[in-house]
């Protein structure tokens, strides 16, 4: 039995879905709560006036606060062209 304090164990499957949810649901804490405290997010195609990276989870909730605050856009859909699993089972690309 687990603690109710203790947070489910997700497969890397759920980790993506959940991700792809946040995106959906423009929620920038349901999105930084997916990474670990000391997590790195990286942009290789960088817009013109936004980082090419964040650096902490904090600074992954501020940086997607500010720019969903601020965007009117709105993702309809994700889709999922690919998704494959790796020898680490913590692992999904």
């Amino acid at each position: 039995m687990s603690h109710p304090d203790t947070p489910a164990v997700r497969t890397p499957r759920e980790v993506l879905a959940s991700y792809h949810q946040a995106m959906l649901d423009k929620s920038p804490d349901d999105l930084a709560d997916l990474y670990a405290m000391d997590a790195v997010h990286e942009f290789p195609f960088a817009s013109p006036g936004f980082p090419p990276r964040y650096e902490g989870r904090e600074a992954v909730r501020a940086g997607y606060r500010a720019a969903w605050g601020t965007s009117p856009v709105q993702v309809q859909e994700v889709r999922k062209i690919a998704a494959y699993e790796t020898a680490d089972p913590e692992v999904i690309r």
